[in-house]
């Protein structure tokens, strides 16, 4: 069995992806969440690294320390944080650590990131010249245990990227009809993991969290979300208004029959394995959210 194979086996349908920015939550609630969330039987728990956030191997460090049997996930490890080689290092240790329970998630962040360390925002040449040298060091010294590295991918060459020099994508922010998109590009053998929101409510409270999203996005100009959605075919007013058909594709809202249905039309459509996050603002609104939602959304299956 490839480790593409074994990494499916393990995930199954539905994980988790955590927001811990901007203000991290304390190391104790984390991992009393983490271990909660792996009792109801989400088969991954993600989250990801930026401003305010904790360094990100030591924070799976940590989490790996204080689970079993759980897949954690890096959405992501920011390239700006840290070299490849040491990148390709921290994953080693935590594979050889917990086999088969890491994924290295690797992306490119943003602009104003770039900007932060004086060089200038290039993605593609950035992430391929970071992979370069995390093959390197895995050639130097190969790893005892082998782990499975995906790429923040949105576009299409970065989805091409993640394709022929990584193990699969894991898309962050997109719409429902990305996740087609990209199985089309990255092909049948390589792992496709979706972030997705979820909102038990009504379409309206969709809507308000999308007019926040958009705004904050575009407050800082995170050109790359904006730019895959209209790659998608969404318009500026669809994005601003926003339209029904917008809010409709980012956010998977209803009750849990309803969430499940949509989370069904994603795993049909190619992804391996889809990440909710609930729209709320704290970490133990999110875990109450995900309780709720465990019986409808973890009956289904790939």
């Amino acid at each position: 069995m490839t480790l593409i194979e074994e990494t499916r086996n393990r995930l199954g349908a539905v994980g988790v992806w955590l927001p811990t920015a901007p203000m991290a939550p304390p190391p104790d609630a984390e991992r009393s969440a983490t271990r909660r969330l792996a009792e109801l039987g989400y088969g991954s728990v993600w989250s990801g690294e930026g401003p305010g956030t904790r360094e990100v191997f030591a924070h799976f460090g940590d989490l790996l320390a204080s689970t079993e049997n759980v897949v954690l996930g890096t959405g992501i490890a920011n390239v700006w944080s840290r070299p490849g080689r040491t990148a390709q290092s921290g994953g080693t240790t935590l594979a050889q650590a917990y086999p088969g329970r890491f994924v290295l998630g690797v992306g490119i962040g943003h602009a104003f990131q770039a900007e932060k360390y004086g060089e200038k925002y290039r993605p593609y040449e950035k992430m391929r010249g970071y992979l370069s040298e995390m093959d390197a060091t895995a050639a130097e010294k190969p790893p005892p245990v082998a782990f499975p590295r995906v790429l923040a991918a949105v576009g299409p060459r970065m989805l091409e990227l993640s394709r022929d020099h990584a193990d699969g994508a894991h898309p962050f922010a997109q719409p429902v009809e990305h996740t087609p998109y990209a199985r089309e590009i990255l092909g049948p053998d390589k792992l496709l993991i979706p972030q997705q929101t979820v909102l038990p409510g009504t379409r309206e409270d969709a809507r308000e969290h999308v007019r926040r999203t958009v705004g904050q996005m575009r407050d800082h100009n995170v050109k790359g979300y904006l730019d895959g959605w209209k790659r998608l075919g969404y318009t500026d007013a669809e994005i601003s208004g926003p339209s029904d058909r917008f809010v409709d594709g980012l956010v998977l809202w209803g009750d849990g029959k309803t969430i499940a249905g949509r989370l069904r039309e994603l795993l049909d459509a190619g992804a391996d394995h889809v990440l909710l996050t609930p729209a709320a603002g704290t970490l133990e609104s999110i875990v109450d959210i995900l309780t709720k939602l465990a019986p409808a959304v973890l009956g289904v299956t790939r």
